[in-house]
């Protein structure tokens, strides 16, 4: 069952140093931009908007896009880091249940992992911030519900995700997921090369 009431937060702003000269959310993911792939993957998961924030190479992210109903948003500060795109993404998403917050650059998750993710979440009560865990490991996308957005953007010293989540243990919950595209991305050119070599069992 497709996911009610869920919206997504997409990061599609950063510059992609690790890369090199490319920008990793264009290459192609089955014949197809990484970025529209990850967006094809998020709505056929959930039927709540999908808000991808944009920033390094916006109009070329925007493009790739195209036609995917996604909605786009620059992120002025996007050179600050992710953490600013996250601020932007919470700012400006559409009410929901619950937000998704994920990469753009996790092309092995499936609609079916982010299903089994939400499911998770409503399972142990949906109030919680949920985060997929195998074993230590932190995984991507973390489920916000809406309750605790506005928590997340109140603190003027490090609103966002990252230092509420460790710092706020109460309000969080580790979910053991088995999938490993929760915690696979892709920075490198090596990484980007693993992918898509022939007979690769994980790939697209």
């Amino acid at each position: 069952m497709r996911g009610a009431s869920v919206a997504t937060i997409l990061l599609a702003a950063g510059q992609s140093l690790r890369m090199g000269a490319r920008n990793k959310l264009l290459l192609p993911i089955s014949g197809i931009p990484m970025i529209r792939h990850m967006v094809l993957c998020y709505r056929a998961a959930s039927d709540g908007e999908v808000l991808v924030v944009t920033g390094h190479e916006a109009g070329a992210i925007e493009e790739a896009i195209a036609g995917t109903h996604a909605r786009p948003l620059f992120n002025p500060d996007y050179a600050q880091g992710q953490q600013s795109s996250v601020i932007c993404g919470l700012t400006n998403a559409a009410e929901a249940e619950a937000i998704l917050i994920g990469l753009g650059d996790q092309p092995l998750l499936t609609p079916t992992d982010l299903r089994d993710l939400i499911s998770a979440h409503r399972a142990a009560g949906g109030d919680k911030i949920s985060i997929p865990m195998k074993e230590d490991q932190r995984g991507n996308p973390i489920v916000v519900p809406a309750t605790l957005r506005a928590r997340l953007l109140a603190d003027p010293k490090g609103p966002g995700c990252k230092r509420f989540t460790r710092t706020q243990a109460e309000h969080v919950q580790p979910l053991q997921m088995t999938a490993p595209g929760f915690f696979a991305d892709v920075d490198t050119p090596a990484a980007y090369a693993a992918l898509t070599a022939p007979g690769h069992g994980g790939a697209p």
